[in-house]
């Protein structure tokens, strides 16, 4: 088995559900992608909707909210420019007057043994990624985040440092996943989404351009 989550369990990832671990497995010489289709639950916080309307042109977060919301997920692995085993994955959210896109970038940081996000269109903003196993569940736990401008890696502000945990499971008797994601900072919960999905592959041999949200990674954030 291959793929950064693997690396990043490590023999952990003996311990996911079958369906579970073959979801995030995939590898860069795999030659396909996992697309994945259901409904979600979106919330988000009042107090955050300035920010939020900012975000969808970066396809980050977004300020609309509502249920049974169509939903698609699509992953992908490759290596880039840097020799990274990276995975993208692209969340589409329909809604009845707009879609919105959620682009994340997991990189597998060979050198220092840990998976970071690159968030969005160019990957500005980045966060380590935490993952464990729970009873088959994948679990995913955001750590310390930076702002990338030109290159350079800046802190996050205490203040400013969002909270995120996505648990992402698979249900025998339904046959399908279910993903609950939150995204919270000091100041309350910023965005949630929970729901359930299928998946199947699709034959992918080239990673097209729109699947590559953030190049050029030739330095990561400091350890």
């Amino acid at each position: 088995m291959t793929g950064v989550y693997e690396h990043a369990l490590g023999s952990e990832a003996e311990d996911l559900h079958p369906k579970v671990r073959q979801r995030y497995s995939i590898g860069p010489e795999d030659g396909f992608a996992t697309v994945g289709r259901g409904e979600m639950d979106i919330r988000r916080g009042v107090q955050f909707l300035p920010v939020l309307y900012a975000m969808p042109t970066r396809n980050l977060l977004f300020p609309e909210s509502g249920d049974d919301v169509p939903f698609s997920v699509t992953t992908v692995a490759y290596r880039d420019e840097a020799g990274h085993e990276v995975m993208t994955t692209r969340r589409e959210f329909e809604f009845e007057s707009t879609r919105r896109r959620f682009d994340s970038l997991t990189v597998w940081d060979e050198d220092a043994g840990r998976l970071l996000d690159f968030l969005g269109l160019g990957g500005h903003i980045v966060s380590e990624l935490h993952p464990r196993v729970e009873d088959g569940t994948l679990v995913v736990e955001g750590g310390r985040q930076w702002l990338r401008v030109r290159g350079r890696y800046l802190p996050m502000p205490g203040p400013l440092a969002a909270t995120v945990e996505v648990r992402d499971r698979y249900d025998e008797t339904e046959e399908c996943y279910h993903v609950d994601a939150v995204v919270e900072t000091l100041a309350g919960q910023v965005l949630s989404y929970r729901g359930s999905f299928t998946q199947e592959r699709e034959s992918m041999t080239d990673v097209p351009a729109d699947l590559r949200p953030t190049r050029g990674l030739w330095t990561l954030p400091p350890e």
